[in-house]
């Protein structure tokens, strides 16, 4: 059985209140449910654009919630103050395109070596946990431990997008990720994964014994138009840990 916590990704209700400039659905409300619900924690990613998240948001999360806020935010000065000044419990860093449609990988801490480090030793002095969304790779996992993070969370979109489709290849990406969840653990990192995780893929990924939290968002906003929040949650988490 799997002790993993499950982290509540509540952007895209925000992306659905911006659609309409409207005040509802509220992502506190959400965050809130989701907390009532069972969630371990919460993660927003205040994007550049401001496309769903606002920074009302994160002030809002961070004096109403009692379970952890991990705030995803890129490398740069704009959001590394707003970090700073909001001390969320963990700042996970991840690469950031205004032309994307969604993170499409992990970030390279080869060519951002340096600003990481600079940055994770600021978030880190400042109190708050520091996480890089790296992919599935020894080098990355490597240059983390350099930087000094706390935690890497593994992308893991490739791996659930092959899943969903029962593409012969799942099994092959599922390996690397448990190969490379096992190395990051051996070597002091605490181990997370996150991005494209639904009902199907979560099950494997929950039997690495590795991981101690996945971040899941689109997947269950989506799903709760059926099940609710709540039952969606609940689902998840069972899965989780019966895994």
């Amino acid at each position: 059985m799997s002790n993993a916590r499950l982290g509540v990704n509540i952007d895209h209700v925000a992306t659905v209140r911006n659609a309409r400039g409207e005040s509802y659905p509220s992502p506190l409300r959400a965050a809130l449910e989701a907390e009532k619900f069972g969630a371990d924690g919460i993660t927003a990613h205040l994007r550049e654009d401001r496309r769903h998240i606002q920074d009302q948001d994160i002030s809002d999360l961070i004096n109403n919630l009692k379970i952890p806020l991990n705030l995803e935010m890129a490398a740069t000065e704009e959001m590394l103050q707003i970090a700073l000044k909001n001390k969320p419990n963990a700042c996970c860093i991840v690469p950031e395109k205004r032309e994307e449609v969604t993170t499409e990988g992990g970030i390279n801490t080869i060519k951002n070596f340096d600003i990481l480090k600079s940055y994770t030793n600021l978030l880190k002095r400042n109190g708050s946990r520091v996480s890089l969304f790296i992919n599935a790779d020894q080098t990355q996992i490597d240059n983390c431990k350099k930087i000094g993070v706390d935690i890497i969370e593994i992308h893991t979109g490739k791996y659930c997008q092959l899943i969903e489709t029962d593409n012969s290849e799942a099994q092959e990406e599922l390996d690397i990720i448990t190969t490379m969840a096992e190395y990051a653990d051996t070597i002091g990192l605490e181990v997370h994964a996150g991005h494209g995780i639904t009902f199907k893929s979560i099950k494997p990924l929950a039997q690495i014994k590795f991981f101690r939290e996945f971040n899941i968002g689109h997947f269950i906003i989506g799903e709760s138009i059926f099940l609710g929040l709540q039952d969606t949650i609940k689902k998840m988490k069972s899965i989780i840990l019966e895994s």
